[in-house]
Parts: structure tokens; sequence; C-alpha cells
């Protein structure tokens, strides 16, 4: 069994786990950007408060040049992360806004 045959294995098992969508978009992320970032979008929707996922949806919007679109999901990432006093979480986003705003 693949990588992402197991993935998709654990994401049928337990849909309702936010990781579960999270590994896939990162799988995916390697070979089918298209996928991944339906995957991502779906854990924004989904799962708002998942942190994680704004940094990688963000990410991959930056290396697809759609700067407008990573510049929102961070600063969205941004004030998920105050929200939630993630003051690590907050200084990496900060980070990846900083670096597309000045590439």
């Amino acid at each position: 069994m693949t990588r992402l045959e197991q993935l998709r294995k654990f994401l049928e098992d337990d849909p309702g786990d936010p990781f579960n969508i999270y590994a896939l978009a990162l799988e995916y992320q390697k070979t089918d950007h298209s996928i991944a970032l339906r995957l991502f979008k779906q854990l924004v929707l989904e799962h708002p408060d998942y942190l994680a996922t704004y940094y990688h949806l963000g990410k991959l919007y930056q290396s697809l040049e759609q700067k407008d679109n990573a510049i929102k999901v961070f600063n969205a990432g941004v004030e998920k992360a105050r929200a939630q006093r993630n003051s690590k979480g907050l200084q990496e986003l900060q980070n990846a806004l900083q670096e597309v705003l000045f590439d």
C-alpha cells in the first residue's frame, strides 16, 4: 500500500479528524497541486482553527505565484494564531507573510 493509499484510508476511516485531511493535502502537494489546494481549502472551511493549514495553503499559493491569495491566507492565519495565543505559529505566519510581501 502506497503512502497516498494509506492516507486516503485514514481519511475514509475518520473523516472528522482534520489531521487526516492535512496529511493527505501535504502528500498531494508533492504531486498534484490542484488536489492539495482543494484539501487545504476544505480544511479552512471545515476546521478553521487548524492553524497549520494557513501556513501550508499560503506557501502553496506562493509557489503557484498567487501572491494575493497567499497574503490573504497568511493574514487570516496570523489572526487565528493571535486568537489562539500561539506564539510559535504566529511567528511562522508573520515571517511567511513578510517573505511574500517583500518577494
